[in-house]
């Protein structure tokens, strides 16, 4: 397991950013591709149809984008999650406290509602008042789902030992790993 100051092996070609709802994997991840000069691409845009509906061509679009040579992108859906996997070349992982992922998730939460954000193909965030009422509300679910990471990311690391595996586990120990170690490896 890397640390924000541990020097990367190779400059990465195939990143999956690793954390819980709210944590920050796509920020994350779109800032990597950025320094990188690698192709992002958003999960949640291939996997939210209209109305929330999972789309029948997300397997198989997770399935290219993983045969491709260069890529960026989150590590998360129980389909996607081990094809991605088995391609990636960095792991990096948001280990944040549930109080800052909770604050985060929250806030964005409340933004996109009040701003009336279009998100994925058409998808608005919902009503606020259904925070109490969903199971499934993304306030609620990065809740009862933040100690699922950690779990994964062992079962990763004992299956693919060689994978660098970066932990991450405040916004400055990012700021610290994309202006270090990242920034030095992307530079060869």
């Amino acid at each position: 397991m890397l640390l924000e100051r541990d020097p990367l092996p190779a400059p990465p070609q195939r990143v999956l950013v690793a954390g819980t709802s709210g944590s920050g994997k796509s920020t994350l991840a779109a800032h990597i591709a950025d320094a990188a000069g690698l192709p992002y691409v958003e999960l949640d845009s291939l996997f939210h149809g209209p109305g929330w509906s999972p789309r029948p061509e997300f397997d198989a679009e997770v399935a290219a984008l993983a045969s491709a040579d260069r890529w960026a992108t989150e590590w998360q859906y129980g389909t996607a999650r081990p094809v991605l996997a088995a391609r990636a070349d960095l792991m990096v992982w948001l280990d944040l406290p549930r109080r800052v992922v909770m604050r985060r998730v929250v806030g964005r939460t409340i933004r996109r509602r009040v701003r009336n954000e279009e998100l994925w193909n058409g998808n608005h965030e919902a009503a606020l008042r259904t925070v109490l009422t969903d199971r499934d509300h993304i306030v609620r679910w990065a809740w009862r789902t933040h100690g699922l990471t950690a779990m994964r990311i062992a079962e990763l690391a004992a299956t693919r030992p060689e994978l660098p595996i970066v932990r991450l586990r405040s916004a400055a120990a990012v700021e610290r790993w994309t202006s270090g170690p990242l920034a030095a490896a992307v530079r060869g």
